[in-house]
């Protein structure tokens, strides 16, 4: 590859359209702006393709036929950018509205790292605001746990730190890795869909987080996922097991000490909930799912929302 490797933004919408305009609104005010954007429209039922396609009619906008959830929009966007031979993706949801340096940073930390290593990271992850200034807690990469002092050096010296995990509300992936590894699991749904993704492409790659680029995440409310999820813990439970059942994201001393993690978030969850009973139907039916069932090959899944994918990364 040679010159400026072409960058295809990835957004992922349901019924949100007011923020969705916003965010692309900044996606393409970028200082450097991305090449190609993507949105992918789960179904919504509040106007959001047709105010993308008045809006900014250069976007390209992928209409699911049924909600795929966060997993299945991703999944679906990046095998489009992928088959538009994109070198970079940049995922994002569509309640994120990166700073005008966002996407400029993460280049320049790419570029600074593949002089300094010799390869390119495959996920550089940007720091996530809340509306008023903070840390967003549901947005934190988990640092690499014992990472070697050469490769903490290495990322310092580019002002980065290293990382095992992201979510998908603002990081930079290597095209070539999704080639590689494969699209997200589209049958998640939602929750534990990006740590799926982003521990399986970067077990023995690079990740970083880049805190100079930076995005705000405008939630709700703030805190993290965690947070008396209701009937949705089915997602996080069932997501979990089917995880730590797939052998190809973490390594076999990484599934012990994620899984002890997993038992005390959700003895949190259940600390702090207001609604135990829910959380407790969610849990049986969780462990339930995750243990008898596994997920679909996501070109299937993305083929019954509508949108049939390349062979590539499917499974």
């Amino acid at each position: 590859m040679t010159g400026a490797p072409a960058v295809t933004a990835v957004v992922v919408t349901y019924n949100r359209r007011d923020l969705l305009l916003e965010s692309l609104a900044a996606v393409l005010a970028q200082d450097r702006a991305p090449d190609a954007v993507i949105v992918v429209d789960n179904a919504s039922e509040d106007g959001t393709p047709a105010a993308v396609r008045d809006a900014f009619p250069a976007v390209r906008l992928a209409e699911l036929r049924r909600n795929s959830g966060g997993a299945g929009g991703f999944a679906g966007g990046i095998a489009l950018a992928l088959a538009e031979d994109a070198d970079l993706i940049w995922l994002m949801d569509d309640d994120t509205v990166p700073e005008p340096g966002a996407l400029g940073a993460l280049l320049t930390a790419r570029d600074r790292m593949t002089a300094r290593a010799g390869r390119p990271p495959a996920l550089i992850a940007s720091r996530v605001l809340w509306t008023d200034g903070r840390e967003h807690p549901m947005n934190t990469p988990r640092r690499k746990p014992f990472a070697a002092k050469a490769e903490r050096l290495a990322a310092g010296a580019v002002g980065c730190v290293p990382i095992r995990s992201a979510s998908f509300v603002s990081i930079l992936v290597d095209a070539g890795e999704c080639r590689r590894r494969g699209l997200p699991r589209a049958d998640y749904f939602l929750w534990n869909d990006d740590f799926e993704f982003t521990t399986r492409l970067l077990r023995g790659n690079t990740g970083l987080l880049c805190p100079a680029s930076v995005v705000v995440h405008k939630t709700r409310a703030f805190g993290s996922t965690d947070t008396d999820p209701g009937d949705r813990f089915f997602y996080e439970v069932r997501n979990k097991i089917w995880m730590f059942k797939d052998r190809a994201p973490l390594a076999p001393l990484e599934r012990l000490a994620y899984g002890g993690s997993t038992l005390r978030r959700w003895a949190r969850t259940f600390a702090r909930s207001r609604d135990r009973r829910t959380l407790a139907g969610s849990l049986v039916r969780g462990i339930s799912a995750g243990v008898r069932t596994s997920p679909r090959p996501t070109g299937e899944v993305l083929a019954d929302a509508g949108l049939p994918v390349p062979a590539h990364g499917q499974e």
